[in-house]
């Protein structure tokens, strides 16, 4: 199955996930679920910057300290952040007065080191959108304005892996950490041998979409495909990807099946290829915005392709742009100098040396 092709028909398997109520601190990272728009806007009085002295800026036009003015009364000590008395609407440094405080000895225009009523945060300002993956600096905004909790979808996922024979499970938590850093969470499980309970534990109830890691090629072991088959749809095994043909997809249960390769540079290109869009369409994440230009680098080295694949280029960014660290094959010393990768269309044979390329950064 073509590339462009499975990333749809899997998209169309993911319903977004119902919103949750979280705390700010937990909202990082996820998917906002509603627009969060300011009522009133902040401050609702004219605050100060800095410490200083508030004064009406008009009673001291031309303060020097050669000339300074007098003003009716003393101006009051004000800290940042608090008000500013009534009447005032600027601020003085510590040291623009003399020993005796009504003799000024600076001047200041007017609103200078404070915060106008409103500026800070205006009235119907939206500080957050639905879709958006939600930021610290969003909920830094959104405490200021009084907001304890945000509604979010942080998709559910379950991976069902396998560790390779005689060695520590060591993708499993990578892919978990690349479901965080896509808005979602996941708990590892291990993978049945046995085709049946294989089909059993993709019933299993509890995860918003299954992945399973390993067992997707035409081994006498891997069951993974047809289990897939028997607990629900196999919509597709064999994608035209390269690395990562091996993998697949379906529907068990209601929820997205994701079949993953077990070999470490196979799985990370069916997951960016697949996975990222996957995460995506279960928080109902928006498009990323037209706005937002792609990175874009050079090569430092030729890449070739074939005709009728995508292929997954692995990089690492470089003084000089992207260098081609590795595609179908790549050695897991190599992978893991990437930092990067590269997806070649299916129309294109390569890039010669020095081509402005897009990467997606990993």
């Amino acid at each position: 199955m073509p590339v462009a092709e499975a990333v749809e028909l899997l998209a169309r398997l993911a319903r977004p996930v119902t919103p949750a109520g979280v705390e700010l601190a937990e909202a990082v990272g996820a998917v906002a679920a509603r627009d969060v728009a300011i009522g009133a806007g902040l401050p609702a009085r004219r605050t100060a910057l800095r410490d200083g002295w508030a004064v009406e800026a008009a009673e001291v036009v031309g303060a020097s300290p050669y000339a300074p003015v007098l003003v009716a009364r003393a101006p009051a000590w004000v800290e940042a952040g608090a008000p500013l008395p009534t009447g005032t609407d600027a601020l003085l440094a510590p040291d623009a007065i003399g020993d005796d405080p009504r003799w000024i000895e600076a001047e200041v225009a007017s609103g200078e080191g404070t915060r106008a009523p409103g500026a800070e945060l205006p009235a119907g300002a939206r500080l957050v959108a639905a879709g958006e993956w939600v930021t610290p600096l969003q909920c830094l905004a959104l405490a200021a304005a009084g907001c304890t909790g945000l509604d979010v979808r942080r998709p559910s996922l379950r991976i069902l892996a396998a560790a390779p024979e005689g060695a520590p499970d060591a993708l499993s938590p990578l892919l978990r950490a690349w479901i965080a850093a896509a808005g979602g969470a996941a708990v590892i499980e291990g993978r049945p041998a046995d085709g049946r309970d294989l089909a059993a534990a993709l019933l299993a109830p509890g995860a918003d979409a299954v992945l399973v890691v390993g067992g997707t090629g035409p081994g006498r072991c891997d069951a993974s495909a047809d289990a897939l088959a028997q607990a629900g749809r196999l919509d597709a095994h064999g994608i035209a990807l390269r690395p990562g043909e091996s993998a697949g997809f379906g529907e068990a249960a209601g929820r997205p099946v994701l079949l993953l390769p077990g070999r470490p540079d196979a799985a990370l290109a069916a997951w960016l290829v697949l996975g990222r869009p996957l995460v995506a369409a279960l928080a109902g994440a928006a498009p990323e915005p037209a706005a937002l230009p792609p990175l874009v680098l050079p090569l430092t080295r030729k890449v070739s392709s074939v005709i009728g694949i995508t292929d997954v280029v692995f990089l690492r960014r470089v003084a000089s742009g992207a260098e081609p660290v590795g595609g179908a094959e790549t050695p897991l010393h190599r992978l893991a100098r990437a930092d990067a990768a590269l997806l070649v269309p299916p129309a294109h044979e390569g890039y010669p040396a020095g081509t402005p390329v897009e990467v997606l950064p990993l």
